[in-house]
């Protein structure tokens, strides 16, 4: 008999916007593979064109409010509400934000996995009220949800120690298969600094501007990533793509391009402060870029051994990826480190695999 999972809180199947939606790219074919009846909730707009999608995957187009502060909360009680109508086997909700939704389905009876993300109250992206919105879904989420999924342990040790919940353990994966593409803009192998992020705050994007002033008089720079609204860090991006040897290439929809440059970069600096496992520090490891990264908790959990961490500030930062770009034996150590990490932990078979294990463990809890 097959079982079926309906998927809440992304923007959509496919879609290329985050980590969310990059699990499930992978996952709900994984699941369609294994039998699995799956539907992905979906935002118009905002998941990618059907001839892009599996054929086996349900899209279900629901409304809300496209505004930053309500839309993930409309477009969570829309899919729920129609969760709650054709009443699946289990549910996969993702963020804590759809967190006021769950008593809904519990009602219903539909057991659900939720992946709580980071810990967005904690983030300088979001104004006071956003953050109270946020806190208040994850003490729903932690009274509501029958089991709590971690990217990292130490999300986990917040959680319990916090709200009392224990969960598992599912982070982000990484992958190798992708079409190697010509280095643009006059690039060379192994002779670039890269950083990819959105632009939000808490991500070092001002550290890293400023650091790229000073790499940049003795390497190129790639700068991926933008605020998806516009605004002061975008501005600031273009101001230093005036420079020469400072290339902004936005948000790139291109995997295949943007993976070649993580593979062929002299180093990657990864400046993510807040959010648990991070899925572009995930994939930069997978295809073995030497990395420099923001010294955080999470960012120590990653990478082990496998990365050179640093102080979040410009001296740090620039003198650190300097060093690196310049010596090619330390360059391919950190390499070789971090793609064997990734290797041994975080593959999209093994975390796929968890997600459908926590998913069958709830459908057999319900029987």
């Amino acid at each position: 008999m097959n079982r079926s999972v309906a998927i809440i809180g992304t923007r959509g199947y496919p879609s290329y916007y985050g980590g969310f939606e990059t699990a499930v790219r992978f996952l709900a074919p994984y699941l369609a593979d294994r039998g699995w009846d799956v539907t992905v909730f979906c935002r118009p707009g905002a998941a990618g064109n059907i001839d892009e999608a599996d054929p086996r995957i349900r899209r279900v187009f629901t409304k809300g409010i496209e505004t930053r502060s309500l839309s993930s909360l409309t477009y969570s009680f829309s899919s729920v509400f129609h969760t709650a109508r054709t009443k699946p086997d289990v549910a996969l909700v993702m963020n804590v934000a759809n967190g006021f939704a769950l008593p809904l389905l519990r009602r219903k009876k539909i057991p659900t996995l939720l992946n709580v993300d980071g810990i967005e109250w904690e983030r300088d992206k979001w104004n006071g009220l956003a953050k109270k919105v946020f806190l208040a879904g994850a003490k729903m989420s932690a009274k509501c949800a029958d089991q709590l999924v971690f990217d990292a342990h130490a999300i986990g040790e917040y959680w319990k120690r916090e709200f009392g919940r224990e969960g598992v353990f599912i982070p982000y994966g990484g992958t190798r298969s992708f079409v190697k593409k010509p280095l643009p803009l006059g690039l060379e192998e192994r002779r670039y600094a890269l950083f990819v992020a959105r632009f939000v705050p808490e991500n070092s994007i001002h550290e890293f501007f400023s650091a790229a002033m000073r790499i940049s008089q003795h390497y190129p720079v790639v700068i991926v990533g933008s605020s998806g609204y516009g605004g002061e860090l975008d501005t600031a991006a273009s101001a230093l793509a005036k420079n020469t040897n400072i290339h902004w290439l936005g948000h790139l929809r291109d995997d295949d391009l943007l993976h070649s440059l993580w593979s062929s970069a002299g180093a990657y600096f990864h400046g993510h402060s807040v959010g648990g496992t991070n899925p572009a520090l995930v994939q930069a490891m997978t295809l073995g870029a030497p990395i420099v990264a923001r010294d955080t908790v999470y960012n120590r959990e990653v990478l082990g051994d496998s990365g050179i961490l640093v102080n979040p500030n410009p001296d740090d930062i620039s003198s650190n990826i300097q060093t690196v770009l310049g010596d090619s034996v330390l360059q391919e150590k950190l390499s070789a480190a971090s793609a064997q990490r990734a290797a041994e932990i975080y593959t999209w078979e093994k975390v796929c695999a968890k997600y459908e294990t926590e998913l069958e463990k709830l459908v057999t809890r319900t029987l």
